[in-house]
């Protein structure tokens, strides 16, 4: 998981801007990942925080969540014969891909809550949309995110219907205040942290410190 650096925007950001952009949109993949698939009590998995630091040749500070995916823990051959599937087996691969599609849209969604504070602009659930989110680095999340319903939903209109409802559960996400100050948190340590890897443990122990 990791944002889209081509210019989206009208207006393209400063590096500033954009390095902080960047930190709010990983820390939403790695917050969802970790405290979204924790709450609807599924399995935790592992993920990482690659960190390419700033430098002349390249002032801007890249970071990437790397893994987090449920969906790649769990057997290949019943993603190649889902639906002949049990019942339970169908409900524990939804449930998995369901979760890794809702934290792929938290990314976006976390950058456009950032830039909505910082704007002071309006930010609410009918200002914004999946297409929307390419303006917050977020086309391949989004891409990927449909590439996973095509292949367990095959009806074009029942793949909509299900995107929009795990949309609403993403912005919900990111709207709940805990849920955001765990973002916040885990942002401002990303553009704080000079290693070039954030480990799953650390990042875990940053969320934790909120509750502490």
């Amino acid at each position: 998981m990791q944002r889209n650096y081509q210019s989206d925007y009208f207006d393209t950001p400063s590096i500033q801007d954009l390095t902080h952009q960047t930190a709010f949109h990983e820390a939403g993949h790695a917050a969802s990942i970790y405290l979204g698939n924790k709450q609807k009590k599924l399995p935790a998995v592992f993920f990482q925080i690659q960190v390419q630091q700033a430098k002349e040749s390249n002032p801007l500070n890249i970071a990437k969540v790397i893994g987090g995916h449920l969906i790649q823990s769990l057997p290949i051959a019943g993603l190649d014969n889902f639906q002949s599937l049990s019942k339970l087996d169908q409900l524990n691969y939804q449930a998995a891909y369901e979760a890794d599609v809702i934290n792929l849209l938290v990314g976006p969604l976390a950058e456009a809550k950032y830039v909505s504070i910082r704007d002071d602009e309006a930010f609410n659930f009918n200002l914004i949309n999946t297409h929307a989110l390419n303006y917050y680095g977020g086309s391949s999340d989004v891409k990927k995110a449909y590439a996973y319903l095509e292949y367990f939903i095959p009806s074009e209109s029942e793949r909509e219907e299900k995107i929009l409802e795990l949309f609403f559960q993403a912005f919900q996400f990111i709207n709940t205040q805990g849920n955001w100050k765990y973002i916040l948190n885990l942002a401002h340590y990303i553009l704080e942290s000079e290693k070039d890897i954030i480990s799953c443990e650390e990042a875990i122990d940053v969320f934790d410190q909120c509750v502490s």
